[in-house]
C-alpha cells in the first residue's frame, strides 16, 4: 500500500508530498526517475534517494514500512549539504551527509519527526535557484534547451551549470525525465499512447517507447499497470 499526502502549507513551497508505504508481500518495487529528491525512513534507517537517471529496482520484504518527504524538482537546493550531482543514482545514509537531526521515534511518529527536522533546516535558510521551477516547467512543456537558455538570458553553458546544481543532472537529461513523467501521467489517465507521444512532445510513438524503456526498463503499458510508485528518484 502506497499513499501520498499534501505536505502542509509550511512546506508546500519546497516539498511535493509526504508519503507512506507498507509492503504487503515480498516484492521488488520499480522506482523510475522523476527529477525529485526524497528523504526516506526505511527498515535500515534514514537515507536520501538522489535524482535518478534510470530504473532503480528496490527489493522489499513483507511488512517493510517506508515514510518519505519528497522535494519538488529543483527545490532541494543545498538542503542536504552536498552538490546534488553527488547524490545522483544513489541511496545515501543520512548519517553520511552533513548533520540533520531527526529524533529516533516509533514508526507511527517518524514522518512527524522528519517534518519537524525539515522545517527546522529550511528555517535556517537553504538556497535554491529561483529559476529552477521555470527551467523544469519549460522543458516539460516542450521548449528546447537552447530556447530555455535564451528565455532566461543564459548561455547554454550557464544553464548546464545551474541545472546540475538544481537537479543533479544536465538540462537534456532533465528534459528527458520531465517529458517522461508528463507522458506517464497522461497514459495513466487512459490517453492513447499515440496521443500521449504528440502531447508530451515526442517525435512519434516509437520515440516515446524508446525513452520509456530507457528510463524505466519496461514498456509504457507495463509501467501504467504497476500500482503506484515509491522511494522516488
Amino acid at each position: 500500500m502506497y499513499v501520498e499526502r499534501p505536505p502542509g502549507a509550511d512546506l508546500a513551497d519546497r516539498v511535493a508530498c509526504v508519503w507512506h508505504q507498507v509492503s504487503e508481500a515480498d516484492s521488488t518495487q520499480l522506482v523510475v526517475p522523476d527529477a525529485c529528491v526524497d528523504l526516506i525512513w526505511g527498515p535500515e534507517g534514514l537515507f536520501v534517494a538522489g535524482p535518478d537517471t534510470g530504473p532503480m529496482p528496490t527489493p522489499m520484504a513483507s511488512g517493510d514500512t517506508f515514510v518519505g518527504i519528497r522535494f519538488k524538482p529543483g527545490a532541494a537546493g543545498d538542503f542536504f549539504g552536498v552538490p546534488l550531482q553527488e547524490l545522483r543514482d544513489r541511496r545515501v545514509p543520512l548519517s553520511d551527509l552533513p548533520p540533520l537531526h531527526v529524533p529516533d521515534t516509533g514508526p507511527t511518529w517518524r514522518l512527524d519527526a522528519m517534518r519537524v527536522a525539515v522545517r527546522g533546516r529550511l528555517a535556517q535558510g537553504t538556497s535554491v535557484d529561483p529559476a529552477s521551477s521555470a527551467i523544469a516547467d519549460a522543458l516539460r512543456n516542450g521548449r528546447t534547451v537552447g530556447e530555455v537558455a535564451w528565455d532566461l538570458g543564459l548561455s547554454e553553458r550557464q544553464l548546464h551549470r545551474r541545472s546540475l546544481t538544481s537537479f543533479g543532472y544536465a538540462p537534456k537529461t532533465l528534459q528527458r525525465i520531465v517529458r517522461f513523467q508528463r507522458a506517464l501521467s497522461l497514459a495513466r489517465t487512459g490517453v492513447p499512447l499515440a496521443e500521449v507521444a504528440v502531447t508530451a512532445g515526442y517525435a512519434d510513438q516509437a520515440h516515446l517507447s524508446h525513452d520509456v524503456k530507457r528510463l524505466s526498463g519496461v514498456s509504457m503499458r507495463d509501467l501504467v499497470s504497476f500500482s503506484g510508485v515509491s522511494l522516488s528518484g
